[in-house]
């Protein structure tokens, strides 16, 4: 039996998902003060895995070049991911090049430490892009956060500080609500009173 089958075969593994902007981070936080479930992040495990002599990180190096790093005096040079995010929001090629380098190993990375809490009936896998990347079967269920369009887009524009239309595109690039919905085992309500949330979050867990 391969590790994969083993964790859901004993482990409750909830994928946590949204659109950006949703109320991912607050809803996981909230999650960790009050139920004492571990979190496990996929962005986190993204930044993990670019840092200096890493493997991604040397196969981004070689993919954009030196302009791809942080223009500072450290001797350990970090990836600009403001720029990175920038030039895969300009050119889908480089976003589908990054994206094959990233989700498989954000996917390995994930399960991995999902073996560390195997005492653990329950955890929480956060994963933006858990369709988009083909998460899907590292969680026995799927969990998405519902947020109107409007708020999500000023949400995003207050967060990033950048443009209206900057934001509908950023928005645009992933799947729709509507799509997510049908894929997901339960909604979160985060439109705009999050008892919503915490009341369905206190029947669930």
């Amino acid at each position: 039996m391969n590790i994969l089958q083993e964790l859901k075969n004993n482990q409750r593994r909830i994928g946590l998902t949204g659109g950006i902007a949703t109320g991912k981070s607050t809803i996981a936080n909230y999650i960790r003060k009050n139920f004492k479930i571990p979190i496990l992040d996929a962005d986190n495990l993204s930044r993990e895995l670019i840092k200096p002599n890493t493997y991604g990180y040397k196969k981004i190096l070689d993919y954009f070049g030196n302009q791809i790093i942080n223009n500072t005096d450290n001797s350990e040079k970090e990836i600009n991911r403001k720029l990175l995010r920038t030039i895969i929001f300009k050119s889908s090629e480089n976003k589908k090049w990054i994206e094959n380098l990233l989700h498989p190993l954000i996917k390995e990375k994930m399960i991995e430490e999902c073996s560390k809490f195997n005492n653990n009936q329950t955890i929480i896998l956060v994963i933006p892009l858990l369709f988009e990347a083909k998460f899907e079967d590292i969680c026995t269920e799927i969990w998405l956060i519902k947020c109107h369009r409007e708020l999500q887009k000023k949400r995003l524009i207050t967060r990033d500080k950048i443009s209206e239309k900057e934001a509908y595109k950023t928005i645009n690039l992933q799947l729709s609500f509507e799509e997510k919905r049908k894929l997901s085992d339960v909604v979160l309500d985060n439109s705009d009173n999050q008892n919503r949330w915490i009341n369905t979050l206190k029947e669930l867990l």
